[in-house]
């Protein structure tokens, strides 16, 4: 009977085991998740910030007996070493686990910025349900917040706390807002809407140090000192791999696998947040940790485990974020590659932009801020690599047009023959120039 270890109880862990079990019935399969709660999902921590859910509405299967009646086996226990020739996993607790086939899926663990006063009482991360609970008992209304970074993840937290009715100051390191997915006009545009919303935003700014004081003193890099309840580091993520140095499986940036996620050393897979995969688009591996990656590559991994052959078509360079009310996305490479061309359209009052960037005649990123209709045209048009022809010039000069290059390029629909086609025709414009309207 194989034994399948799957390191790590998130959406991508618990997904690979119940494929795993629909594959390979007779197979025994342990999950091992180094959280006493049953496993949940982070990107539901803000819902159960602002009341929406309880605890038992983050977990990932709320049905009892669920892992039980799939036969699936969990541990409590953290991963410290894995011995590859010896297919063993050493946990933290001293105990080992041996594997025929491991998946390694223990996904990212937060930033910790090398600032003094970060362990006092009173400053959390944002990552656990353990966290939650803390930042629960101080973030009341009118509580004093302060905020540091305002990435993704930074900026889905500050929704929650914001609508916990706080005072909330958000400082971030970078020159904008949300720098890792947006360039400097979305960027600003964003911030310029938080601050609208009484959010108070810093931005090329750090926190320096935390002093121990009722309330909290933290001392900024612009020499300002804030009050705060309650200090939550939003500083960014990486993948959660330390425990593999030494055990002779590659990583880079996340832990390197290939078309079926398997890793350098057969028998050994990984997906979700910890796995850096091929991206088609930029020619590259990469680590795109998104939900979505990760359930498409913990169900590529599984099969291959339970030796159903399967291959991942690629890593989805996409996200889409609501920040207090304006939604923005982000997709493929939208800082651009060098020789490529940029354009930009921007209405500052409504607020909305858009943003493209072009390698050749395809379209290979964009940003997009207050724009809802249609950007999934967008991501079809990046990720399905499609050539442009005599579109790419109809983009530059108004890149609202993009539904109209998805329907004539990707589409390859006759009556949509060229730029201006159906105003040709007599028929109603493109549906984005009908909201332009």
């Amino acid at each position: 009977m194989t034994h399948h270890v799957i390191l790590g109880a998130g959406p991508a862990g618990v997904i690979a085991a119940e494929t795993i079990r629909k594959h390979a019935p007779a197979d025994r399969i342990t999950l091992v998740g180094d959280e006493p709660e049953p496993p949940y999902s982070r990107m539901a921590i803000p819902y159960l910030l602002i009341g929406q859910i309880g605890e038992d509405g983050t977990w990932l299967r709320k049905s009892p007996g669920h892992y039980e009646a799939l036969r699936i086996e969990r541990v409590q226990g953290r991963a410290v070493a894995v011995d590859a020739e010896s297919r063993t996993v050493q946990l933290a607790d001293g105990a080992t686990l041996a594997f025929d086939r491991l998946l390694i899926a223990t996904g990212s663990q937060p930033l910790k910025p090398p600032i003094r006063g970060i362990d006092l009482p009173g400053v959390h991360h944002c990552w656990t349900l353990a966290d939650a609970r803390a930042i629960l008992q101080r973030a009341t209304p009118g509580a004093r917040v302060l905020q540091l970074g305002a990435g993704f993840i930074g900026c889905i937290i500050m929704e929650a706390l914001k609508q916990r009715g706080v005072q909330l100051t958000v400082v971030e390191m970078g020159d904008r807002m949300v720098p890792r997915m947006m360039g400097p006009t979305a960027g600003g545009m964003i911030r310029r809407w938080c601050e609208q919303q009484g959010v108070r935003v810093l931005t090329g700014t750090r926190i320096e140090a935390i002093e121990h004081a009722a309330p909290l003193q933290a001392r900024l890099s612009n020499g300002e000192r804030v009050a705060a309840d309650l200090v939550i580091i939003a500083a960014g993520v990486r993948p959660a791999i330390g425990f593999l140095e030494g055990s002779g499986i590659r990583c880079l940036q996340g832990v390197l696998t290939d078309e079926r996620m398997q890793t350098n050393v057969p028998g050994i897979y990984a997906a979700g947040d910890c796995a850096e995969a091929f991206d088609k688009v930029s020619a590259r591996s990469i680590v795109s940790a998104i939900q979505p990656n990760a359930a498409e590559q913990a169900r590529v991994a599984a099969l291959n485990m339970a030796g159903r052959a399967a291959e991942l078509r690629g890593v989805t360079q996409i996200n889409v974020l609501d920040t207090l009310g304006l939604i923005s996305s982000s997709f493929g490479q939208w800082q651009g590659v060098p020789g490529g061309e940029h354009v930009e359209w921007v209405d500052e009052a409504r607020p909305r932009m858009i943003s493209l960037a072009f390698d050749g005649d395809r379209l290979i990123g964009s940003n997009t801020v207050g724009w809802t209709a249609h950007i999934g045209a967008l991501r079809g048009l990046v990720e399905g690599q499609v050539r442009l022809g005599p579109w790419k010039e109809t983009l530059r000069r108004d890149p609202t047009q993009f539904m109209s290059a998805y329907l004539a390029c990707a589409q390859g629909q006759a009556d949509w023959a060229g730029p201006g086609d159906a105003r040709r025709r007599g028929r109603p414009g493109s549906p984005a120039e009908a909201a332009l309207r």
